[in-house]
């Protein structure tokens, strides 16, 4: 048993694995503690998923009085917490109000406020960033006196909450992102995640109505719900929002700050209205590259389709190809591999990105001029340059093939 401690102790889900498959006891103690605490406390997910699923218990209560699931909850680990409280379906009614209390707990107090009073010490906490590189979230995890805890409380919440079908007033969610103001932050995107999911025309006028707020972060908050409620519901496919991006042109028009404006932007580019594409073009030239970057994906919405754009909106695509922003130049070649009309200007100005210094986005060039059929893909191909191959497999690398291979399948025998 001393291997498995070892194992869980080293974070190696792998060996976890084989050990307990070779008939270790996943209710294994460590310092009278079963190793799933370990793994709770090191916010190893693989391990901690490797013991549930080889039996281990996250409801054992402990010495302390707590459990597995419950140190999770304290730990503020919003996805360990999800996966110890998902793993015995459904949890027994008095243990989820545990959990719950736990975590509204932990939300009132506030973090830093209840590790003080946990340890008894008043001096600095030690404080660091810890970015989740799979999801893109980040949480802040703070450390006094040897006890670390993380801020994802209100994420555990909300999470928790909707699990269990108890709809939080749409007030208290917005207070919950709130107080992490950044769209990247777990709770944060947490609550877009769980607003979103709500999908009925409610939530929507409130979140409109949050586009007035004379608070940039309010209509930040806003601006990025109402594109999670255009998106849908990804579990159950309902997405009733979806055309109706044309509703936010007025907060476009006037929207003063960028990042507000750029996730309007983003919103919007999901509805086909006509009036989207002169939005956009009244923004072509915007200080702030992330709103230009958005601006290709608004341009093309034509009742005709892609390739009966307008000239101007045309002309916008192929000025953002030459754009000083690599994120920007990436956006119009996008938009120029989709096109399907026939104007020269097209396949030069692709040529020319195939020359860019960035090789996303001259993948994307060479993608894009393959998809057109313009012989001079293959030439091109060898300006991509060696890929990493660390980095997960691009298909738009075989498109020059599979030109090649239409070609020669329209040729004569």
């Amino acid at each position: 048993m001393a291997d498995l401690v070892a194992a869980v102790r080293r974070g190696d889900p792998d060996e976890v694995r084989a050990l307990l498959e070779s008939g270790a006891d996943p209710e294994t103690l460590a310092d009278g503690l079963p190793v799933l605490c370990l793994a709770v406390a090191a916010y190893d997910e693989p391990v901690a998923e490797a013991l549930l699923e080889a039996g281990a218990d996250p409801l054992r209560r402990l010495p302390d009085g707590t459990t597995p699931l419950l140190r999770a909850v304290d730990g503020g680990s919003h996805l360990l917490t999800y996966a110890l409280a998902s793993h015995r379906t459904p949890l027994p009614a008095p243990v989820r109000e545990e959990l719950l209390a736990r975590a509204r707990h932990w939300t009132q107090a506030g973090v830093e406020a209840e590790l003080r009073r946990l340890t008894g010490l008043t001096g600095p906490i030690e404080r660091i960033r810890v970015e989740d590189g799979e999801v893109g979230w980040w949480c802040e995890q703070l450390t006094l006196g040897g006890l670390t805890v993380r801020d994802e409380h209100r994420a555990v919440l909300t999470s928790m909450e909707a699990r269990y079908g108890i709809r939080t007033p749409f007030d208290d969610l917005v207070a919950r992102a709130l107080a992490h103001p950044d769209r990247d932050h777990v709770v944060w995107s947490d609550v877009v995640f769980t607003l979103g999911r709500r999908v009925d025309e409610e939530t929507w006028q409130w979140s409109r109505d949050l586009l007035n707020h004379p608070d940039r972060l309010h209509r930040l908050l806003a601006a990025d719900l109402l594109l999670s409620l255009i998106l849908g519901d990804i579990a159950t496919g309902r997405a009733p929002f979806w055309e109706r991006g044309r509703e936010l042109v007025p907060w476009a028009e006037q929207e003063e700050d960028p990042e507000v404006l750029a996730v309007i932007l983003q919103a919007m580019t999901h509805d086909s209205a006509p009036e989207i594409e002169a939005v956009g073009l009244s923004h072509l030239a915007h200080p702030d590259p992330r709103v230009r970057a958005l601006v290709s994906d608004t341009l093309g919405h034509s009742e005709d389709g892609p390739s009966q754009v307008r000239p101007e909106s045309l002309t916008a695509v192929l000025t953002l190809a030459r754009d000083e922003d690599p994120a920007v130049r990436e956006a119009a070649c996008r938009w120029l591999g989709y096109h399907r009309g026939r104007e020269p200007e097209v396949g030069d100005a692709l040529v020319a990105l195939t020359h860019d210094e960035r090789q996303p986005i001259r993948i994307c060039a060479v993608s894009g001029l393959a998809h057109r059929d313009d012989p001079r893909c293959v030439e091109a191909e060898h300006r991509i340059g060696p890929v990493d191959p660390e980095l997960p497999f691009d298909e738009r690398l075989m498109d020059v093939w599979r030109y090649q291979r239409r070609r020669e399948a329209a040729s004569p025998s």
